[in-house]
Order: structure tokens, then C-alpha cells, then sequence
């Protein structure tokens, strides 16, 4: 496989690692039409990156699934879908060149209310912690490990309560239900008592969370869909997914039960419905049963929305990797937005054809992490020293051993597309790839401006601890798109 850092060869100038000053895509977490329609199993990112704990490297994997989830609603509330397959897939060895996955974790869930006889859906009361009395709605799951043999059932986990304000106040600034959600911290004595007692310990080395968390992607989607691409108006910076939660799933995969740390690996996740049979009227129905059926899938930000023409993107929810060198390596080779920013902003004719770099990253689209390197720098409560938003653009480095690297001496980027963590600015990082010509020897890149949306960080600090994620918004205080809550 070719990788994009294949192409980057030769010494470059940090200096001169700046980003274009517009753009027109970003990640809205509405990739396809039909998957729109089916919010549980709608994938709105996925994160994978390489830490450490206790001296112990880990494959540190995410997926969320649930776009603008309000917080605090009701009676209902947003939660994972019983009748979901949520797989994170791991390609390995030759498999990462082919899209194959080679392993896959399954988590499937199942949700019961402790009291039926009730309009009180979720909460009957204060939670002190998971699963007392006072939290009605419950929701459990187990973690499988998949691969081409018998499956593995890894253990199992607990869904911590959604954030609603008063009756979890744990989640919230001085345990008060009425404050904003607390921010991320740097240990996991730190973390709220809900999100400490969801971590489970699973079995070969494993751990796993899944629960409501804050939506960790931040962007003006919003002046990218009004084709306002000077980002101007009021209410600048604007995030469009500030003010909103997501449900989202953790993994830590051990690298020794991978292979070991001298390889690059691929991520990847998918959604997957069973099939529904509609039973007769003497029967109480429809029940699903059967086969499971892919709905969904995502890789590197970006791919399916910002490249993938309209008569493809539900497509590719329902194909996999193995399939996107024949199928969709035509829209990372010649890319529509690459003509879209030549009439902006003047571009060469040779940034629109056989883009090799694009497809180096896109192709097959799995998510690729360098395992060799020191472990990912994290954004937080504060930020690790030298994490950058824009990882390499800002200077934020890897060194790898597997790897010849952008610079001498194994030189990598700290964040995507060397993996990708919370934090990570992707959309102004993806624009260097589309603007700037990596094929070149050195690279020519695009300068400009390093902030193209003028949002440079997310509405609240992510954790640099297991779950990572920061905390899910409190229904009663939470900001909107910089709005005093």
C-alpha cells in the first residue's frame, strides 16, 4: 500500500506547513441520505490512536454513533440500539494494504427498565451511582472479539446515565445538577464517579466504556453548507456540534495481542441492522431476527461526505475496504473539491488528477496508526506538552521505526492521518492534502492561514484518560454554538 508518508520523503520546512485560508467541507456527521434516517446506527466519527498505560502500549479505538443528540430531553432518551451491531475493525499485516479487517470487536447491547409501571422513563430519582435504584433505564453490553476462527467474548459493561442535570449531578462542576458538565482531567481518580465506575476491565488485557459523551468534533459546518466560505457573519467562531452529545463506545486494545508494536495497522468501524420479519396478526410483531445487514461505516474524516459523489455515499455504507480500490479510488484520484478550491483560490491544473497522496491516505479508507512510535499526544485539562490541533502543521511529531518518514530520522505526524485523537483539527489539517501536492520532492504546499474556520477547539476539554471523550453536556447548562448557556 502506498502511504502518504511515501510521498513526503524529503526534509521540510515546518515553517512553511500552513493551511489554505478556505475551504468548503467538513464533517457534519450526515455522510449519506439513508443513513440519515437511521440515527443509532449513524456513525459521526471514529478515533484511533496509539497510549500507554501502567508501561503497557495500548491500540486505543473509538467509535460515536447518534449525531446532535440534545441534551436533557425526555421522556425518552438517546441511547444504543438493541437491534445494532457496532464494529471496530483492525486490519493487520497484509491485510491493511487490502481494506481486510483482520480482527473485529463487536459490542451489542441490551436495555431493560427495572419499573414499567411508571411515566418516569430514565431517572426516578438522584443517581448516587451506576445502576442504583434511582437510574430506571438500563443498558448493558457485551464486547466480542471476532476473527476467522471462534469467537471470543471479552467481557461485559454497564451504561452510565445520560446527563440530564439535576438527578446527575456527578456529572457536573461542583456535583451541582445546575452547573455545566465538568471538564476533562488527567487522571482517572479525577473523573466523575458515573464515567470512573462505566470503565470495565475485560478479559486478555481489555478495557471498554461506552456511554453519552460531549461530541468531540468541532467546525463551522454550518457556514460550509451556507457556501459562506469567508466564515463572516455573526456569532464568530461558530461550532456547529458545540452544545451537543453523542453516545460512544471505547476500546483499549492490547498491541502485544495484535502482533506487537513494529507494524502500522488500519481502523475501521461499521453499523449493522438485523433483518426485520413482520409477524402475523395472531403474533405480536415485527421482531428482528437473522442475519445482520451493514448500514454504516467510516474511516479517515471526511472520505464519504467531503469526496464521495451523491450516487455512491450509501454505497459505501454498505461495502467494506476491500472494495474501495475498485469502487472509490476515482474520487481520491480525481477529486471534485480539488476543482472546487482551483476556482477559489487559483490552483494549479495538476492538483486535479492522479492525486497518488489523497489516495494514500483515503485508500482503502481505514484509519492507519503507526505502532512503533512513542505513545499519541493528548488534548486535555491541559494538553499534553507538544500536542498540537494541527498535529504535524503545528509541529506535533512521531518519531517511527517502521517508517522512513516525512523528515530524516523517521519523522511522522502526532496526530491524523497518523491515527486520529480527540482534539485533532481534521478539517484544517484535511485541507493541506487537497490544496497542497504531496507528490512533489519536497512537497509544495499550500500556505496561508492556519485557522479556516476560526474554531480552534472544542466546547469543552476532552479527558487524557480512559474514556478520553469529555463529559457529556448537562440538560439544564450547556452552551449552543457559543451561546451563553
Amino acid at each position: 500500500m502506498v502511504y502518504l508518508f511515501k510521498h513526503l520523503r524529503h526534509a521540510v520546512s515546518l515553517a512553511l506547513l500552513a493551511l489554505m485560508p478556505t475551504c468548503v467541507f467538513g464533517s457534519s456527521h450526515m455522510d449519506a441520505p439513508l443513513i440519515t434516517l437511521d440515527d443509532p446506527a449513524n456513525t459521526t466519527d471514529v478515533y484511533a490512536f496509539l497510549s500507554v498505560r501502567n508501561g503497557v502500549k495500548y491500540l486505543t479505538t473509538s467509535l460515536a454513533v447518534w449525531p446532535f443528540e440534545e441534551p436533557g430531553i425526555g421522556p425518552n432518551t438517546f441511547r444504543f440500539d438493541d437491534n445494532v451491531l457496532y464494529e471496530i475493525h483492525v486490519a493487520v499485516g497484509k491485510d491493511l494494504a487490502d481494506g481486510r479487517a483482520t480482527v473485529s470487536y463487536q459490542f451489542q447491547f441490551k436495555t431493560h427498565f427495572k419499573n414499567k409501571n411508571t411515566i418516569l422513563q430514565a431517572f426516578l430519582g438522584p443517581i448516587q451511582n451506576v445502576n442504583d435504584g434511582n437510574q430506571n433505564l438500563i443498558q448493558t453490553y457485551t464486547v466480542t472479539k471476532s476473527k476467522r476462527g471462534p469467537d471470543t467474548v471479552l467481557g461485559r459493561g454497564l451504561v452510565p446515565p445520560n446527563n440530564q442535570g439535576l438527578v446527575t449531578f456527578k456529572y457536573n462542576q461542583g456535583d451541582n445538577g445546575d452547573m455545566p458538565a465538568k471538564e476533562g482531567v488527567a487522571s482517572e481518580a479525577a473523573l466523575d464517579d458515573y464515567t470512573k465506575q462505566s470503565i470495565a476491565t475485560l478479559g486478555n488485557g481489555y478495557r471498554s466504556f461506552a456511554g453519552q459523551r460531549d461530541d468531540g468534533f468541532y467546525a463551522d459546518i454550518q457556514s460550509i453548507f451556507d457556501l459562506d466560505f469567508t466564515f463572516s457573519g455573526p456569532n464568530k467562531p461558530f461550532d456547529s456540534q458545540g452544545g451537543f452529545n453523542v453516545h460512544t463506545m471505547v476500546l483499549e486494545i492490547p498491541v502485544s495481542d495484535l502482533g506487537g508494536d513494529s507494524q502500522v495497522v488500519g481502523v475501521y468501524a461499521t453499523t449493522s441492522r438485523q433483518k426485520v420479519t413482520i409477524l402475523s396478526k395472531h403474533e405480536r410483531g415485527p421482531k428482528t431476527e437473522g442475519q445482520y445487514v451493514q448500514v454504516g461505516r467510516q474511516g479517515n474524516p471526511l472520505f464519504n461526505e467531503a469526496l464521495v459523489a451523491i450516487v455512491d455515499k450509501d454505497l459505501y455504507n454498505r461495502t467494506d475496504p476491500t472494495q474501495d480500490q475498485a469502487l472509490f479510488s476515482k474520487y481520491a484520484l480525481t477529486p471534485e473539491l480539488a476543482a472546487v478550491l482551483q476556482s477559489l483560490l487559483g490552483l494549479p491544473a495538476n492538483r486535479l488528477t492522479n492525486r497518488t497522496d489523497l489516495a494514500g491516505i483515503f485508500i482503502p479508507d481505514l484509519i492507519k496508526v503507526d505502532l512503533s512510535t512513542a505513545p499519541a499526544r493528548l488534548a486535555g485539562n491541559p494538553d499534553d506538552a507538544g500536542f498540537h490541533r494541527l498535529g504535524i502543521f503545528g509541529g506535533d511529531v512521531l518519531v517511527s521505526s517502521v517508517q522512513p518518514g516525512i523528515l530524516p530520522g523517521g519523522i511522522i505526524p502526532g496526530g491524523w492521518p497518523n491515527g486520529r485523537r480527540f482534539g485533532d483539527d481534521v478539517v484544517d489539517i484535511a485541507v493541506i492534502a487537497i490544496a497542497s501536492d504531496l507528490r512533489t520532492s519536497p512537497p509544495t504546499v499550500f500556505t496561508g492561514s492556519s485557522d479556516i474556520d476560526k474554531v480552534v477547539k472544542n466546547d469543552i476539554t476532552y479527558n487524557r484518560v480512559m474514556p478520553y471523550a469529555a463529559t457529556p453536556l448537562n440538560g439544564r447548562s450547556h452552551t449552543h454554538h457559543g451561546a451563553t448557556p
